[in-house]
């Protein structure tokens, strides 16, 4: 298969439908849908929706009964980039190249806007999605909400918080990685899996795929923070460096961390060897996160 031809067709549907999801930008009152649409359209890889939609497939699913699971995962990475890019925490000033949204908006209504997309997330995933049993539905709801809060990304980042300037040992680390950015990628994962019919091998197989894909993804993002260009990622290189955050080079050095991230997408790929052709978008993907530039 050709991953940039996959990569592109899927961003097209993505894109496409969440255009038509999210609230115009006229409706009243303009300003908070002009935030929501300004941070959600601005380009971005589309890693969690693609996965969503890959792993759907790999379970001889369809991308119609996945693609508003994945809109909705992308809406919540975008809130916690809107927020990790607040004074209150990271202070970025630029995101995907442009103005971050507290910087085009200010901090009171990037705050809302990303109140509003998690909230706009699981209207999406319970107003939108056909063709599936409500259980099922109701499960999606309940990992994805998990993922989102006190069982990933919000427990991670007070981890993330708390440890700069720190050093940390290598279980927290793996804790704080694997709740903050881990948590989202897997549960992407298990939610195509999940609404394309998996069995339950199937879904231990996607959830250790995920798990892995997750901390390689943590990984290669503490990479380029260090040797990334600003040009290609589209935000400051440098900045976990300055504040002083807890990374996977910071404790291990850049070869060994390139090593660890390499042996876990060889364990993402081999967690998919009982799955035929259908889950090869799934392999080149993890494969993809070690290789990318931004």
């Amino acid at each position: 298969m050709n991953l940039q031809d996959y990569l592109a067709e899927k961003c097209r549907l993505i894109d496409s439908a969440m255009q038509e999801y999210l609230p115009p930008e006229d409706r009243f009152p303009d300003a908070i849908y002009r935030a929501m649409r300004y941070s959600v359209l601005n380009g971005g890889k589309r890693l969690r929706p693609v996965l969503t939609l890959a792993a759907c497939e790999a379970v001889g699913g369809k991308d119609e009964t996945a693609l508003p699971t994945a809109c909705a995962l992308e809406f919540i990475h975008t809130f916690s980039l809107i927020h990790d890019d607040l004074p209150a925490l990271d202070n970025d000033d630029f995101r995907r190249g442009r103005p971050a949204n507290h910087k085009a908006f200010g901090e009171a209504t990037a705050i809302l806007a990303g109140d509003g997309l998690l909230a706009f997330a699981f209207e999406t995933i319970a107003g939108r999605t056909t063709g599936v049993p409500a259980e099922t539905v109701l499960a999606v709801v309940r990992r994805v909400a998990s993922a989102a809060g006190m069982g990933g990304m919000v427990v991670g980042q007070v981890v993330d918080m708390q440890s700069e300037g720190q050093k940390l040992d290598a279980a927290t680390l793996e804790f704080m990685h694997s709740h903050k950015t881990g948590a989202l990628i897997e549960a992407a994962v298990l939610a195509g899996g999940m609404l394309g019919g998996a069995t339950e091998a199937q879904l231990d197989a996607l959830s250790l795929y995920g798990k892995r894909v997750g901390l390689a993804f943590q990984i290669a993002d503490d990479i380029l923070d260090l040797e990334g260009s600003q040009a290609k990622t589209g935000k400051t290189i440098g900045g976990d460096l300055r504040r002083q955050k807890a990374t996977y080079p910071s404790i291990y050095g850049i070869q060994k961390s390139k090593e660890v991230a390499s042996q876990a997408v060889a364990e993402a790929e081999d967690a998919l060897r009982d799955f035929d052709e259908r889950a090869e978008p799934l392999r080149a993907l993890a494969r993809l996160i070690i290789e990318r530039e931004a």
